[in-house]
């Protein structure tokens, strides 16, 4: 009757470990559960030993650490993709320009198109120096020059900070997964110091892990007690039940932000995740784009100054610039151009009336190579910026979707290994009832017999 009896508790535990399965065919990350079935201790006898039926030895969890460990450095990759995905994408909005099939191809509206207009305007007063409309027209079309440089300027900083502000939030994120993974630590081993399995929680940590990966590149390592202690940058952040540190921002100079430890002090080098693609997006692309921005302004103002500078005015003016500023977010038109274009110098004489030689100059300029910008003109050079930030973005989304098709590709292998296959379960779950019906007949049967033998008594 003991026998029976343990027989069908231990089928009941089959099905109960089955149905587990069944509820959460559909809960992320969720590993499907075994219950390990054992025979019993036998008993001694005379004729040698005699089985006492069976027994649930433990619950176990159909894992792969490898698999695992995988995903998470995938993880990191994938994360770090993105994350300058977005903000060269965010770049790419700021340009206003569209890339065409990898050419120096804009929009109509976009900065390289502005450039051509004002050199368009030059040759348009050069055609006609006295006209009036004509310099209305080109002082229009040099402010609209001056401002895109500005908006797009303002642009590029307003990104600076946002990239700055989602590294706070990642950073954020970051320290609420370690925390977690630290209590996480503590709830295994008080479950399971007895000799019990928290799957459920193992499930849950290895659930922060995958988060944190996404955030940022760490080592994990799991230790004889089964806690798993992570670090990164080279710093031990968890160890065992033990959260020794977090991190966060501090400004490492002309508001760059980068992470350290919050109570060390270190600064950590981060490698993957979306906050290190945020900084080597907001360092290198960012930066360069800027860079190149305020070149080019820088160049135009000092080659259109520098000519218009030598001409005249119809009235007789000279030495007056064109432009004012010295970068991408200063470039304006000279106020006193921009309130009276009579005062534009186009003339190369203050005597010879009609004289279009500095406006021819200046048409001219649009076409001619500039020394300060690798002998290229202003609109190949700011074609060439574009082209490289639209061929770094295009390698950035095809770099993504070749991580996140080696994510769908371990997922799927995890999924093999560590899935519910409904099938599987609901044969489980019929070898497991018709099991507890046979050993439910076991002690039927044996009942049975004690009545019998019990009758023959009386």
């Amino acid at each position: 009757m003991d026998m029976a009896k343990r027989s069908m508790q231990t089928q009941m535990a089959g099905m109960q470990v089955t149905g587990q399965n069944i509820a959460n065919v559909n809960t992320p990350g969720y590993s499907r559960q075994r219950a390990v079935i054992t025979e019993s201790l036998p008993t001694n006898t005379t004729l040698g030993q005699i089985g006492s039926g069976t027994q649930v030895n433990r619950i176990e969890q159909i894992v792969s650490d490898l698999l695992n460990g995988q995903i998470q450095s995938n993880g990191s990759s994938l994360g770090f993709q993105q994350g300058r995905q977005s903000a060269l994408q965010s770049m790419q909005d700021a340009l206003g320009e569209i890339l065409t099939n990898g050419a120096n191809g804009t929009n109509s509206s976009g900065l390289s198109s502005q450039l051509s207009d004002l050199f368009s305007a030059f040759q348009a007063v050069a055609t006609s120096p006295n006209s009036t409309s004509a310099r209305q027209a080109l002082i229009g079309a040099a402010q609209t020059v001056a401002t895109s440089f500005n908006q797009i300027n303002g642009k590029f900083s307003d990104l600076k900070t946002a990239l700055n502000t989602s590294l706070g939030n990642d950073v954020k994120s970051a320290n609420d997964l370690l925390t977690s993974i630290a209590d996480l630590n503590k709830e295994i081993y008080d479950a399971e110091v007895s000799g019990g399995t928290a799957n459920n929680l193992r499930d849950q940590r290895e659930q922060a892990l995958e988060n944190l990966s996404k955030l940022v590149g760490f080592t994990a390592s799991k230790d004889s007690s089964g806690y798993v202690n992570v670090s990164i940058g080279g710093q031990a952040l968890v160890t065992g039940r033990q959260l020794n540190d977090t991190l966060k921002t501090y400004d490492a100079g002309g508001g760059q932000m980068l992470v350290q430890t919050a109570t060390g002090g270190v600064n950590v080098t981060l490698t993957g995740g979306s906050m290190q693609g945020t900084i080597d997006a907001r360092d290198n692309d960012l930066a360069t784009m800027q860079t190149k921005l305020d070149s080019l302004a820088s160049n135009l103002i000092s080659a259109v100054n520098t000519v218009h500078g030598s001409g005249f005015s119809p009235g007789g003016t000279t030495g007056t610039n064109f432009f004012s500023g010295t970068s991408a977010g200063t470039i304006t038109v000279n106020s006193a151009l921009a309130n009276n274009p009579s005062l534009i110098q186009t003339s190369g004489s203050a005597t010879a009336s009609g004289d279009n030689s500095v406006a021819l100059q200046l048409a001219q300029l649009g076409s001619a190579a500039q020394a300060g910008l690798g002998s290229q003109t202003f609109g190949d050079y700011f074609g060439a910026a574009v082209t490289s930030l639209g061929t770094a973005l295009s390698d950035a989304n095809t770099r993504v979707e070749n991580e996140k098709a080696v994510s769908n590709l371990l997922t799927n292998q995890r999924g093999a290994v560590s899935g519910v296959n409904l099938d599987e379960e609901m044969s489980n779950l019929i070898t497991f009832q018709r099991s507890y019906t046979a050993s439910a007949e076991l002690l039927k049967t044996i009942d049975e017999m004690i009545q019998t033998t019990l009758g023959m008594k009386r």
